[in-house]
């Protein structure tokens, strides 16, 4: 598989860690939407922890939504992630082009702007959790960071990078996410914040050859490393044309109507994944003729 997650736990149980290698995840993001390079940067990073975040969850049904709302012209970022791996996910305005940042680095936390991140996950259950904090650093692994710390209590160490070819192609993304348990104990905590303060970034070890469990291994240096679980990651959307009819359908008899009055065929776009859906008139009045029987 090129594109996978693993899961671990190290430390006798203290710490449970995931690492993840999502490069042709975001190249696929990237030719979808065809994304600038600091946009794509953007993407990527959340596009990786959503995917991360997902596994987390138990449910085969279980859905994670991840929304940045910030005001730089990025116009904000969508990602939703399932348990098994698939993730999918797109930025208000694909086509900010800023000046790099002081390090000469590709200007993620301005062109997401100030503002707020939802983290939103459906169970199965009556009401959704939500959790709301405010952008840290907008650099996004940071945020994500902060996240768990004030939503969840659980203090983490998240690492995320996307590293850009030349010709604006995706070279390397990935990152990880280390999860200190309730009853860890000081000394597994210092020794952890140690190995993090020393890793220099995701996109330079990924650059050396890094896999996710040589990822993991230098995070977890020192400590005991079980890894549980590979799960295969990859750039999905479940839009069809019969579930773009739905929402077709959702619009209600008088709209349909007067799309077919218009005599114009009708394109529908999907945010997720960027297909097209072109329905003709004859297919309009189709929709109306199931919407009237009740089908």
């Amino acid at each position: 598989m090129s594109d996978y997650i693993v899961r671990a736990m190290a430390a006798n149980q203290q710490v449970r860690a995931f690492a993840a290698v999502t490069t042709d995840v975001v190249e696929t993001a990237r030719k979808d939407h065809n994304t600038s390079p600091v946009a794509t940067a953007a993407l990527g990073r959340l596009l990786t922890g959503g995917a991360m975040m997902g596994v987390m969850m138990k449910g085969d049904n279980d859905i994670l939504t991840l929304q940045i709302k910030a005001g730089g012209p990025l116009n904000g970022i969508t990602v939703t992630a399932d348990s098994k791996g698939r993730v999918k996910g797109y930025v208000g305005n694909p086509n900010v082009i800023i000046p790099a940042n002081a390090k000469g680095k590709l200007d993620v936390a301005g062109a997401v702007g100030v503002g707020f991140m939802n983290v939103i996950k459906d169970m199965g259950m009556k009401e959704p959790y939500m959790g709301q904090v405010a952008l840290q650093t907008s650099e996004i692994a940071e945020d994500l960071t902060y996240y768990f710390a004030t939503s969840e209590q659980v203090p983490s160490a998240v690492g995320l990078g996307v590293l850009m070819n030349k010709d604006n192609t995706v070279r390397q993304a990935g990152g990880f996410i280390v999860q200190v348990m309730p009853f860890a104990e000081e000394a597994v905590i210092d020794r952890l914040e140690k190995n993090v303060q020393n890793i220099s970034s995701v996109t330079t070890l990924l650059e050396e050859g890094h896999t996710p469990e040589s990822l993991l291994e230098k995070v977890l240096e020192g400590f005991d490393l079980e890894i549980s679980e590979r799960i295969p990651t990859e750039f999905y959307c479940n839009c069809s044309k019969s579930r773009v009819e739905k929402a077709l359908i959702s619009i209600g008899r008088k709209e349909l109507n007067e799309l077919i009055q218009e005599g114009k065929e009708v394109e529908l776009n999907c945010h997720f994944c960027n297909t097209n859906y072109v329905f003709s008139v004859e297919e309009l009045k189709e929709i109306l003729r199931k919407c009237k029987s009740g089908k």
